[in-house]
């Protein structure tokens, strides 16, 4: 009876430890887009037990050039170049994890790497962890 009765002292308090450390989700918009030619809509990111994914709002108008891209900035001003907007057809990928290596986000900007080119970008009134 004993046994029975730590095992579930210990399971209860390891409830307790898991509840009080599991972070609430953080949501954050951004401005509103400036650049030559992604100039509207915004960005929003979440973040969800130390994952960051950054959705575009349903008004940004994806440029009309050849190979526009995610691109991250940090806080450090590391930048990251990641997935191409573009994908199959007239779908775009308007939502995007972070890898984990990219800790926090300062900017989001739209790159063009076949002109390598910043064609926009947005940031948040703070840092993104």
């Amino acid at each position: 009876m004993r046994g029975i009765a730590k095992a579930l002292t210990l399971v209860a308090a390891m409830v307790a430890v898991t509840t009080a450390a599991a972070a609430p989700v953080q949501t954050y918009t951004s401005r509103p887009f400036a650049g030559a030619k992604a100039n509207t809509g915004t960005v929003t990111a979440t973040v969800d037990g130390g994952r960051i994914t950054l959705r575009l709002s349903d008004d940004f108008k994806v440029p009309d050039t050849p190979a526009p891209h995610w691109q991250i900035v940090d806080s450090q001003g590391n930048t990251y170049l990641l997935n191409r907007l573009m994908i199959k057809g007239d779908k775009y990928n308007q939502e995007i994890e972070l890898p984990s290596y990219i800790k926090d986000v300062a900017k989001v900007q739209i790159w063009c790497a076949w002109a390598e080119a910043l064609l926009g970008e947005t940031s948040f009134d703070t840092v993104v962890r």
